[in-house]
């Protein structure tokens, strides 16, 4: 399980808890706890699922134990990208508007520049928010997963979410380093704009594409999915990664000391008294 899970379980651990010493603590702490309570793993769930259930909740409790900061989510007001005057140069990006030559910079930008936005986003965002975002973007968790691993209710889930994938996208696009062009103007009224982001919203959580065709989504609507997509494929990146060998050697070391610990203490415990059967007379 150190070998299959844990590259992913750090990279979990490094944006919840965002220092590293904490997240090689909170990776360690985990595969014990799991270790210690592996009899009430049922097998009727995915083994990856149930230790990234564990470390979610033992970065919530670090956090309450640490103090954390009280932050604040924006107002979803904030969020939304009616009155932007700029979209990420995704076209320049992909192939035409810059030319073949400068598509690569350009591409290569953005995902750099992408990555640490995202990053410092998700470390800025209220716990509440950040713990459902990161199992459902970074360890594509489903909505229910997330919902039973964190023990809230699917729609609350849901909710959070949305408003953290459009936090993450307006991270994108006011980071100034990232290359941008005019944004187009609308070609609907703003209610179904906002119809139109809710349905995109709701798509993601499934993992498909849009269920409109793109000829109905205005070029400004076109654009806000793309940054959205980019956001939600920027944390499935940043969830990729390896283990450092270190914290390896020190997960494996730390099993080893408790399994020893237990055989120890199985093998001191005193064996029950025998009664004395009555002596015959």
């Amino acid at each position: 399980m150190v070998e299959l899970h844990g590259p992913r379980l750090y990279s979990l651990a490094s944006r919840l808890c965002g220092h590293a010493s904490d997240a090689e603590d909170m990776v360690q702490e985990v595969f014990l706890q799991a270790q210690r309570k592996w009899h009430t793993f049922k097998g009727d769930a995915n083994a990856g699922t149930w230790l990234f259930a564990i470390a979610a909740h033992s970065c919530k409790a670090r956090l309450r134990r640490k103090g954390g900061i009280d932050r604040r989510m924006p107002a979803l007001s904030q969020l939304m990208p009616w009155n932007e005057s700029r979209n990420i140069d995704l076209d320049g990006a992909a192939d035409g508007t810059s030319g073949h030559a400068a598509s690569e910079p350009v591409a290569i930008a953005i995902q750099r520049e992408s990555a640490v936005a995202v990053h410092e986003a998700i470390l800025a965002l209220p716990e509440a928010f950040r713990v459902p975002l990161v199992l459902k973007e970074m360890l594509e968790l489903s909505i229910d997963d997330v919902a039973q691993a964190l023990h809230i209710k699917p729609e609350t889930v849901k909710t959070r979410v949305h408003r953290a994938r459009l936090l993450l996208r307006k991270a994108i696009v006011d980071h100034r380093r990232v290359p941008m062009r005019p944004a187009k103007a609308p070609a609907y009224e703003k209610q179904v704009c906002l119809d139109l982001l809710r349905a995109k919203l709701d798509a993601m959580d499934k993992g498909r594409g849009f269920p409109i065709g793109q000829a109905v989504v205005c070029g400004r609507c076109q654009s806000v999915f793309a940054e959205l997509d980019l956001a939600q494929s920027t944390c499935a990146r940043l969830a990729e990664g390896k283990l450092p060998e270190r914290v390896r050697a020190a997960i494996l070391r730390a099993i080893r000391r408790s399994e020893t610990a237990n055989e120890k203490a199985a093998g001191t415990k005193r064996p029950r008294k025998q009664t004395t059967a009555p002596s015959k007379r």
